[in-house]
């Protein structure tokens, strides 16, 4: 059986299959029922592990062991391989959320927070820092960073980042507001788009035009997240981004931005 490397590894990040399984799963499908010896040969594949594998496709879903001697395997459908994949990992997934969500009730999250407030203080303030690269982990950490804000959360963005912004952080915005935390918000504004997104934020943070160029988030006026690249001429896979726990630079540049601030035009005033 030939079957090109880059389609086993296809294989096995679609079905979360090791290289064995896709071995043995390829070249049954190639015969439609096969013998675990026989397919042993044809996947090249230890024939002691045959018998193990099989039995996890089984299990899986992948294969069904038709009764009789020898001992023969049948592949299921592909088609059917996908929905059976598919609610597994639903089962999975919903199972792992619920026991997430149970540790809140548990003795374990408390003991987790004093861990690592204890070792927060042991910290020196220089270790307080990191870089994400790809924009997916940016915002993800942005997105932790601005929903501890107890007090202000200060951005600086793009037209592109102002819309990126309404569309994945616009709930976590909406909580802050509930909780009396103050949002601000600058970006250039001089597209369709951009006033729309901004029009869309005017019941959670209060928005406003600028000329300038800059990507980055003050929180509480003691985190700073910042993007080093300019997001129109960086593919997002390759967007950088830098945190830092900097109360001494993170309330200057505040400083700065507040007077930047009085100078700008809210954006209801701001035609495209």
């Amino acid at each position: 059986m030939i079957v090109k490397e880059d389609f086993l590894n296809k294989l096995r990040r679609y079905f979360q299959l090791n290289l064995y399984e896709v071995k043995i799963w390829a070249a049954l499908l190639s015969r439609g029922v096969s013998t675990a010896g026989e397919l042993s040969d044809i996947a090249d594949v230890p024939r002691s592990r045959s018998y193990d594998i099989l039995e996890s496709l089984e299990k899986k879903g992948f294969v069904v062991m038709k009764l009789g001697k020898p001992i023969k395997y049948i592949a299921v459908p592909p088609n059917e391989v996908v929905d059976r994949v598919k609610k597994n990992v639903k089962v999975d997934a919903d199972e792992a959320v619920k026991r997430l969500e149970s540790l809140k009730d548990t003795e374990i999250l408390s003991e987790l927070n004093t861990l690592h407030t204890q070792g927060v203080e042991l910290v020196d303030p220089t270790d307080l820092s990191g870089s994400m690269k790809g924009r997916h982990n940016l915002y993800n950490h942005l997105e932790l960073t601005i929903r501890n804000a107890e007090e202000t959360v200060t951005i600086m963005t793009t037209a592109q980042g102002l819309v990126r912004k309404i569309e994945g952080l616009k709930p976590v915005f909406e909580q802050l507001k509930k909780r009396g935390v103050t949002i601000r918000i600058c970006a250039p504004l001089a597209t369709k788009e951009a006033l729309k997104a901004a029009d869309d934020m005017k019941d959670v943070a209060e928005v406003r035009h600028t000329d300038s160029k800059a990507r980055f988030t003050i929180v509480d006026g003691k985190e700073l997240v910042f993007m080093v690249l300019d997001d129109q001429d960086v593919h997002p896979t390759y967007d950088v981004g830098i945190w830092v726990n900097t109360p001494f630079f993170a309330s200057a540049l505040e400083e700065l931005f507040e007077l930047a601030w009085k100078e700008m035009k809210p954006a209801a005033k701001v035609k495209a």
